[in-house]
């Protein structure tokens, strides 16, 4: 039997009903597996609970079994919610003690030797309560609310007599230690729905007849950006009641002592009192209620000789047991500080445009109208088109608006409406508009309005760090400017797109708000698997690539330590060492349109100005890249790529990355000019080996990407169906890519 059981639940929100499950441990679940890992204390089983076998945290977890025999993965089906997780875990649990973690949650280092050894100096004890820290998530000091509590408890394992005020009610599931054999003893379980951790942690304290504490942190809490979602406004801030009386009950049930009941009591009706207060957790209507019915629990559970607080809290417990609520709400109003919800100013350009969107936002929101843009309106291209074209097709009554800037209008495909950024039009369909699709941000002056619909499609595979994890980084930082003003922007996505699992882990880290993710696929990528070969040679015949030559595509990344355009590698000299039988598709980074020399080699043909970057990767035999998110996208077509990271540790150190790309790269790494010529004309870029390195590559960061996913993003988004409702994607070994025109020759 190991001595501690370490259940991780991963699975929901434990939200309000009716809301998408955000799951904000998924993209941190590692980082918590990876703290109990760590631990020096080895003698523990590692239970991280999923909900569905094509959940992220299921796909983590097993990971993580593969390598070490402790973890073992448990399921819990989605309508369970975050109590039948746990309760899962609970069951599959084998040690002597057990502890729960969320996804949010690390051990803190030496946490398991530390809660060894005070097990070994008290013994055997039901519940052991330690210290933990809650961590902001962005800036600020960690609290730890425990610490004075807990000091005031006896030095060895005591009776909850001895200190009544020492509950599961103000100490959290996840900063103590259970028994197993006291849970099962007693049919301790989570109780479902929401508030379950005040049910469980009420139900401890009514059974627990030795307990001991650990004054020292054991677990650290991630602090979620978006708040606990228990106390946004819904009808679930009734179960509170429901979990206060069935603790109260059985605490009746068992004839707990005036001495110990009264604290429980006290706390429990603590925060009853706060949810009455709040002035948005509840609608008027059901703030009177919950009042009145917390008020007849009230009067049926004070304890014989119970005390009522002194000051404010104490009149409101006087109000709540007579049921006074006018008077109550009037009590309420006085204490709360005013405060103006100061309505936003946009900040548009110029004071007539600013008055003008503001009217816009007074009409009534456009049901049928869908505005796009993509690259801050660099132009008709990348997931946002794609959705458009799809949107025509299966949604043919919504109207569409493409957003560019004056200068991108003369690219547009024929037929295809659109506004000019800054334009009154531009502001009007802004403001009207049902639903909002970009694949960066719309400015900061754009207000979310109720009612809308805002999808971020992303723009590639995030190889490098994004959003507030950039902050680690100087030259990102100093660059990407205010976080603040990042986040909000953000916080106005309903949905955002991913095309792998390892994008779902950062984009959660990076943009941290309540969007549901979309595991998809990329739109823009579903060409890859719908072209035929006339559309490939119809492609290349618009490059100008000549017939029978193996066109090598080199899609350098930006950096961000460099200023302009700096091609890391000598194209020309390239040409020259491969000889005749190649060309070389050059694209530079679109930061670069135009600062940079044009090639002068016939045999380079530079297609940074081609508006599609799609077109672009089909009319290529051959991907050469750097650290380019474009790599992710051509791995769809299952053609050879070369890596060329001459300056890799440099990118690293300035740029920061989200995984070993070298010790995943998808063919042959090559480090010099020389090396990469080698590659070539060795034959290294397509034999046996290199299509290995491509198949594993694909596999992982090709999941979702199957020629559907801009289906798949209409009907859920545009047409609105269900989740279950949208198929999943085709497995890889069943998709047939577009196929090149020049066939690699193999070993």
């Amino acid at each position: 039997m190991p001595r501690f059981s370490i259940i991780v639940a991963s699975h929901g929100d434990g939200g309000p009903p009716g809301r998408a499950a955000t799951r904000p441990g998924e993209g941190r679940l590692s980082l918590a597996l990876d703290s109990v890992l760590a631990q020096s204390f080895a003698d523990f089983e590692l239970i991280p609970v999923g909900d569905a076998p094509d959940a992220v945290a299921t796909a983590v977890a097993d990971r993580y079994a593969e390598r070490d025999s402790r973890v073992r993965p448990a399921q819990s089906p989605p309508a369970a919610g975050l109590a039948g997780a746990r309760n899962a875990g609970l069951r599959a649990a084998g040690g002597a003690y057990v502890l729960f973690l969320d996804g949010d949650d690390t051990l803190a280092p030496g946490a398991l030797t530390a809660l060894d050894a005070r097990l070994t100096e008290t013994g055997d004890v039901d519940v052991l309560y330690t210290e933990h820290e809650r961590v902001p998530w962005w800036e600020g000091e960690p609290a730890n609310p425990a610490a004075p509590l807990l000091a005031k408890t006896p030095t060895g394992a005591f009776s909850p007599f001895e200190a009544p005020q020492v509950t599961g009610v103000h100490l959290p599931v996840w900063g103590t230690a259970y028994r197993r054999s006291f849970l099962t003893e007693h049919q301790l379980a989570f109780p479902d729905g929401n508030f379950t951790d005040v049910g469980f942690g009420g139900l401890v304290t009514v059974y627990a007849e030795r307990v001991a504490t650990l004054r020292s942190v054991v677990v650290r809490h991630l602090l979620r950006r978006q708040g606990d979602p228990l106390n946004l406004p819904g009808e679930h801030h009734m179960e509170l009641l429901d979990r206060a009386d069935e603790v109260l009950t059985r605490a009746g049930e068992v004839a707990l002592s005036e001495d110990r009941s009264g604290p429980l009591f006290e706390q429990l009706f603590a925060a009853v009192l706060k949810t009455a207060a709040h002035p948005a957790r509840l609608s008027g209507r059901r703030r009177r209620a919950f009042f009145r019915r917390a008020g007849r629990l009230y009067r049926r559970h004070r304890p014989a000789g119970f005390r009522r607080p002194g000051g404010s809290l104490g009149v409101q417990h006087r109000l709540l047991a007579a049921g006074a609520y006018t008077a109550f709400r009037a009590l309420r109003d006085a204490n709360r500080r005013a405060s103006a919800a100061g309505r936003r100013v946009p900040r548009a350009r110029g004071l007539r445009t600013r008055l003008y969107y503001r009217r816009q936002l007074r009409r009534r929101i456009d049901p049928d109208l869908a505005v796009f843009c993509a690259y801050w309106g660099r132009g008709y291209a990348c997931n946002p088109a794609a959705i458009h074209a799809k949107t025509a097709e299966l949604a043919p009554h919504i109207r569409s608006v493409f957003l560019v800037e004056s200068d991108q209008v003369h690219a547009l495909p024929e037929g295809v409406d659109h506004a000019v950024i800054g334009s009154r039009r531009y502001w009007q369909v802004l403001a009207r508009a049902k639903y909002l699709v970009n694949n960066a941000n719309f400015e900061g002056a754009v207000v979310k309005r109720p009612g809308s619909v805002h999808l971020s499609t992303q723009h590639g595979t995030p190889l490098k760090r994004m959003g507030v994890e950039q902050a680690e980084y100087p030259v990102v930082a100093a660059a990407t400017g205010s976080f603040d003003r990042l986040l909000a922007r953000v916080d106005r996505w309903d949905y955002n797109l991913s095309s792998n699992r390892l994008s779902t882990e950062v984009w959660e880290r990076s943009f941290p708000s309540s969007y549901e993710m979309l595991e998809y696929g990329y739109p823009r990528n579903d060409v890859y698997y719908t072209a035929t070969a006339d559309d490939v040679r119809r492609v290349r015949e618009r490059l100008g690539i000549p017939a029978g030559r193996t066109a090598l595509l080199y899609a350098p990344t930006h950096r961000d330590h460099q200023s302009g355009f700096h091609a890391q590698l000598d194209v020309e000299a390239l040409c020259e060492a491969l000889g005749d039988d190649f060309v070389v598709l050059l694209r530079a980074h679109y930061f670069y349109d135009d600062d940079r020399d044009r090639p002068r080699d016939e045999r380079i043909i530079d297609v940074t100005g081609h508006r599609s970057s799609e077109d672009v990767c089909l009319a290529a035999d051959a991907l050469i890249t750097d650290y380019s998110s474009i790599v992710f996208d051509y791995a769809n077509l299952d053609r050879p790529i070369v890596v060329y990271a001459d300056d890799w540790d440099v990118y690293r150190e300035t740029r920061g990355v989200t995984f070993d790309f070298l010790g995943s790269a998808p063919g042959p790494v090559a480090r010099t000019a020389d090396e990469l010529a080698a590659v070539f004309r060795s034959g290294r870029w397509a034999d046996a080996e290199a299509a290995g390195l491509r198949a594993r590559f694909r596999a992982r960061f090709c999941e979702f990407d199957d020629g559907r996913a801009a289906e798949r993003v209409v009907r859920r988004v545009l047409l609105g169906e269900p989740a279950e409702r949208i198929e999943p994607a085709v497995p890889l070994a069943r998709r047939r890519p577009a196929p090149a025109a020049v066939t690699s020759p193999r070993s």
